[in-house]
């Protein structure tokens, strides 16, 4: 069929023409922007799951509703950086943000007092001020410039939230792969949300990310659970499996045979993204507008494949051979969560010595830990393609701790 009407979207972060199985937590969004705006709070949400759920395309979604509310939007896909390049981030997208609610041609006396609050938040970045030249706002004395990060987004937060309240308006901060954050700037945000909420403001956070954000949120904050909700979002089901892949074709006027639905199931596990690849691939191969059990059978080389040469190997390729043979190890076991010990055994090593592999996969956003003492794949299938890709395990040999002259070890086992 035809290549450009193909309808299937198997892009990261790209929305499919149908999104569905997500009604829920898109009705407890709009709630929650409602209460908002009027004075009323109600626990805001970080979106837990593994890779190609669709979490980042539900925060697009989010974004849409929010906009068509009235509210302004701030998008950011965390990274691993340093409180300060944190700092300048949220500086940049927040000074846009209260421009587009108000231009400083007709800035309130709030809305110039947010500006200051924000000009001190920048110049503790640096002191020579280098943000407050282009912005050419004066500093507030006393608030955004305490040199604590919690303690300055708070007074950000608050500035902002009155000066959007003031134009009855609101501002939502959407926040993707949330697990990247340094603990300091999750905490950060989590006590200038917590602020917001006890004065009332329209200032919003929404974030997503993999399944060990709720326990990193508990741990920077105590209060999170209460503040937050923690949805888990994970393979579609039943119906909505199936709509999932059907819809968009019915859409271009091509339609399923239900023994061709079944085995896209079966092949999928209902997760949004392998849908979207699959259906991508069987668009590729099926005619005369209709889709049939053998035109999956078909797709389903061509399916895997693209899967092995990018979803899962681009996460491959950043590990170390230690990381991989760890990997590889734990998919031997199978693709359940793997005790710590178990998966030592199968590396030959004692645990102490393969921790602190395990612990910088998991800070790859390879790896989470469901519970104490497990660790599980953050992307489905990878086990099975850990086995494609890596058909024996090879375990490197363990280098000695080099040691210094006084005799004390340097270095670590590899």
């Amino acid at each position: 069929m035809d290549s450009i009407s193909n309808p299937y979207t198997p892009n990261a972060g790209a929305a499919p023409e149908v999104v569905v199985g997500r009604d829920d937590l898109i009705e407890a969004f709009t709630v929650l922007l409602g209460r908002l705006e009027r004075h009323r709070t109600e626990q805001s949400m970080i979106v837990t799951g593994l890779r190609g759920v669709g979490k980042t395309v539900l925060l697009g979604r989010f974004g849409e509703i929010a906009r068509a509310a009235g509210w302004e939007v701030v998008e950011i896909e965390a990274s691993k950086h340093d409180d300060a390049r944190f700092r300048q981030t949220m500086f940049s997208q927040l000074k846009a943000a209260l421009l587009r609610l108000s231009p400083r041609a007709r800035w309130t006396e709030r809305g110039r007092r947010a500006a200051e609050v924000l000009s001190a938040f920048a110049v503790s970045v640096d002191q020579k001020g280098t943000f407050s030249v282009s912005w050419d706002v004066p500093p507030a004395e006393g608030e955004g410039d305490h040199g604590d990060l919690s303690m300055d987004l708070t007074d950000v937060f608050v500035a902002l939230g009155e000066a959007a309240d003031e134009q009855h308006r609101g501002v939502a901060l959407l926040i993707d792969e949330v697990q990247f954050l340094g603990r300091t700037q999750l905490e950060a945000l989590i006590q200038a949300v917590h602020k917001t909420v006890q004065r009332r403001l329209p200032i919003v956070f929404v974030g997503s990310g993999l399944p060990q954000i709720a326990e990193l949120a508990g741990d920077a904050k105590s209060y999170a659970e209460r503040l937050f909700t923690f949805p888990v979002i994970g393979s579609l089901a039943g119906d909505d499996a199936r709509a999932a892949l059907t819809e968009p074709a019915r859409v271009e006027g091509v339609v399923f045979d239900d023994d061709a639905v079944d085995l896209a199931m079966q092949i999928t596990q209902g997760y949004p993204y392998f849908i979207q690849e699959l259906g991508h691939q069987v668009w590729a191969v099926a005619t005369a507008g209709r889709v049939h059990r053998s035109d999956v059978e078909i797709a389903r080389e061509a399916y895997e494949a693209k899967l092995d040469s990018s979803f899962f190997r681009v996460r491959l390729d950043r590990a170390t051979p230690l990381q991989t043979a760890y990997l590889r190890a734990m998919a031997e076991l199978g693709p359940e969560p793997q005790k710590a010990a178990d998966v030592a055994r199968v590396l030959g090593r004692e645990s102490t010595q393969v921790g602190p592999t395990r612990a910088e996969l998991i800070d790859m956003g390879l790896l989470y830990t469901p519970e104490h003492g497990y660790a599980a794949f953050t992307v489905p299938d990878f086990d099975e393609f850990m086995k494609r890709a890596v058909p024996e395990l090879t375990v490197p040999e363990v280098r000695k701790r080099e040691r210094h002259a006084d005799g004390a070890p340097h270095g670590r086992d590899a």
